[in-house]
This record gives C-alpha cells, structure tokens and sequence, in this order.
C-alpha cells in the first residue's frame, strides 16, 4: 500500500503464473475484489487524514500552548507530533491509490512519503516503551522519580527516541524509487536492489536479501522487543501496585493502556502479513489471496492508528460526557496523583516505625507537627 511497503508493485514480481503453472493472478478475476481494497483503503485514509490532522493539532496545541510542561505531556506531545506528521502525509496515498497507483509527485516526495510512514511508526513504538519504562520507575523508585524525573529530562529521552527512529527509517530514503512502464504510469517502489534491471539473477537476489532483512529489523526493533519491555514494565507495575495496595490506577495510566493497546492491535496484523509476504512467490496460491486481501486492510489499520489516540484522550476515564476537550485532555496529560499515593505510603509507612521505635511509650503524632516556615520554602 502507498506509504508502506507495497511488494507487489514491483516490475519483477508482477508474475501471473504460479510454480506448478496453473494461472493464478488473471485481472479479470481480482478486478472487482481490488477495486472493492482501493475504495476501501481510500475511506480509511480519509478518515485518518481528517481525524489524525485535526485530533493531533488540537494535541498539540494544548499541550504546547494551554497546559504546564510535565513528563507526561511530553510523551504524549511527541506522540501526537509523529502521528500528526504521518497523517499531513496521507493525502499524497490517497491520490496514489485514486490515480490507479500512478504516481506524480517526483521521486522526492516517494522517498519522503513511506519514510513519514516507518518514521511513525518506530517513534511511537520507542515512545510507548519509554511510557512504559517511565511508568514502571514511578512505581518502583518513586523517591528518585519525585527528585529527578524531570519535564527537561523527558525531552532529552523523546529526542534519543526520535533519532532511533530515523536511523531506522531513514533506509527508505534510499531504497524508495519511481519507475516508468510502457503505458507512462509511474510506480513508487522499493528498489531494495538499487537497480534497474529486474530480469538480471544477482539483482533478485540482492532484493529478497534486503528485502527480507528490512521486514526482520523492522519486526524485531519495531515491535517484538519494544513490546516485550513493555510487558515486563507493565507487569512490574501491577506487582508492585498490587503490593502496596494501590489497585485502582490513575487516568493516566488507564490511557497509556489503551493507547499501547491500540498500537498493539493496529500493528501485529500488519508485521504478520508483512513475516508472510517474503515467502509469497514460492507460497500456495491460497496464501497469494490472503494476502492480496490482507495486506491492503492490515495497512490501513496501521494507518488508522495514528488518529486513535487524541479519540482515547477524550473518551478514556471521563466522569461525563459533556467535559470540555480541554478539561479531558488536561485531565489526560497531567501529572497523576500516583506519585503523591507512593509517596504518602511510604511517609505512612516511616511514621508508623517511628511511632513503634519511640521509646517510654511515646508517639510521634504526625498532627502535632510544626509546620515549616517560609524560610525553607
């Protein structure tokens, strides 16, 4: 699909024949499905394109503009800036998909076009993770989290998160071509060969070798790793909060749930279908249909994603409908009450030896204490 990795699109790979012989990609009996996948993916972009530009802004904007600087809204902030970048980009898909997959936009805006898509698509994986791991020392080092984990901090981290991500995504920079057939319609591909001549054996190979190492690197730093950090972090959490009695999480957490949930759900199809298509051309003509059918409707949930998460700002743990957006997005991006409840318990928890140590049968009274003076502030 248009942003993403579109294998079939290449001149090489546009074989009507399968191994045993028997035809297998006639036009006329896909005709109808494929328009039906065309339409569809269209809708879908629409729809990203309107919420994501529009959700993403408003993100932005308040969080830039409207609300204090805290960790969490830079995490969220950053998110919203990746997934707005993406979808200010998907105009340009749907008129490649609208145009018959012709594309006019020069070769510039090709490369620029589907390393937006990957660049997305890792900055919001790494941010996720580092959510994650920010969650997990709240919980675990809370002493160290109140005395160091710091808005300043958290833009130092989103920055290294951001530059992982274009170290990976900037392959496609180099790899993403156009080509020109015979009937003047120009396709924006993967040249993974960085050549022309597709009928040559050594640039089939080259291809499928790179092919098959960018769909590995992109499923093992893009999603399984990240995703496994994220599970132990989470885990770790829910240990700890079930430990100390902190089982009702705050609004904060609940949201950084569904939105790891959601990029989750959007995104394991597309890597499965992506793990199955390096070994389309030697795979049953029963799995050439699935994913003929697959790939197109498992990119445009990845693309759906990335209007997802303003929808979960709103939505996820208001107490009533009618709250403004500002109220449900500053509710979303502050700073939680969790760290204050870590650090009463802990307070709770020294008081309570204290009064134990105290000798003669005296007691600390917390009440009684004096309070500190101006000088100290």
């Amino acid at each position: 699909m248009p942003g993403m990795e579109n294998v079939s699109s290449l001149p090489f790979l546009s074989n009507t024949t399968s191994s045993d012989g028997n035809t297998t990609w006639h036009a006329g009996d896909y005709r109808s499905l494929q328009r039906i996948m065309h339409i569809l993916s269209m809708v879908v972009y629409g729809v990203a394109c309107l919420l994501g530009v529009t959700g993403n802004g408003l993100v932005i904007w308040i969080a830039t503009f409207r609300m204090k600087r805290t960790v969490n809204a830079v995490w969220f902030l950053n998110l919203a800036v990746a997934d707005f970048v993406f979808t200010f980009f998907l105009p340009l898909s749907i008129a490649y998909t609208a145009l018959g997959f012709h594309w006019p936009f020069g070769k510039l805006l090709c490369k620029l076009n589907s390393t937006v898509a990957f660049l997305n698509m890792f900055a919001s994986v790494f941010l996720l993770t580092v959510i994650s791991v920010d969650r997990c020392a709240l919980v675990v080092y809370p002493v160290w989290s109140r005395n160091f984990r710091t808005p300043k901090l958290a833009c130092g981290i989103a920055l290294l998160a951001w530059i992982a991500a274009f170290v990976l995504s900037a392959p496609y920079l180099v790899f993403r071509d156009t080509a020109t057939n015979s009937r003047n319609v120009i396709s924006c591909y993967n040249n993974f060969a960085l050549s022309g001549d597709y009928d040559a054996e050594e640039t089939r190979r080259i291809w499928k070798i790179r092919h098959k190492a960018m769909i590995v690197t992109r499923f093992l730093l893009g999603f399984l790793i990240p995703f496994s950090v994220i599970l132990v972090c989470y885990n770790l959490v829910a240990f700890r909060m079930k430990k100390r009695r902190l089982t009702k999480s705050s609004r904060p957490f609940r949201i950084i749930f569904a939105v790891t949930g959601s990029f989750f759900l959007c995104y394991f199809p597309y890597h499965v279908f992506s793990l199955l298509e390096m070994s389309k051309m030697s795979s049953s003509h029963e799995l050439k249909v699935a994913l003929f059918i697959g790939i197109p409707l498992a990119s445009s949930l990845a693309f759906f994603n990335s209007c997802v998460n303003p929808i979960l700002y709103v939505f996820i743990g208001q107490k009533t409908f009618r709250q403004s957006i500002f109220s449900a997005f500053e509710g979303a991006f502050g700073e939680d009450s969790l760290l204050s409840a870590l650090s009463s318990k802990r307070k709770s928890r020294s008081i309570s030896q204290a009064e134990i140590q105290m000798p003669n049968g005296m007691q600390l009274v917390p009440n009684h204490l004096p309070e500190p003076s101006a000088s100290y502030c």
